[in-house]
């Protein structure tokens, strides 16, 4: 990561990217369809509501984008839970999500809280 990067820009990216994995993952391997679509929508939604935040037209546009994201956050923790839950996501797998997804959580909600 170079210094000049954003650090939640470059947490949603990544986080996005194990979303994509994951999906991927349950249609091929689990033939999860329903629950996985909806967890790919919200985790790689986080990322690109931020980028546009990056952008955004005033304080206000930043602050409405930054809080969209965290409500994806949000929603992207709960399809987590109900995959783990209902048996997709194995404990390791889950762990490991979560935790990246729990993150932004905190970072998006510090970021919203002080602006």
């Amino acid at each position: 990561m170079k210094t000049n990067e954003n650090i939640v820009v470059v947490k949603s990216k990544r986080f996005a990217l194990e979303v994509i994995a994951t999906y991927k993952k349950l249609v091929s391997e689990r033939k999860e369809y329903v629950l996985s679509k909806q967890f790919l929508r919200s985790g790689t939604s986080i990322g690109a509501n931020i980028r546009e935040a990056q952008r955004g037209q005033s304080k206000a546009d930043f602050i409405a984008k930054m809080s969209i994201s965290l409500k994806e956050a949000d929603e992207s923790a709960y399809w987590l839970e109900l995959l783990h839950e209902s048996g997709y996501l194995d404990p390791q797998e889950f762990k490991m999500l979560y935790a990246l997804c729990d993150e932004l959580i905190r970072i998006l909600v510090s970021i919203t809280k002080h602006c």
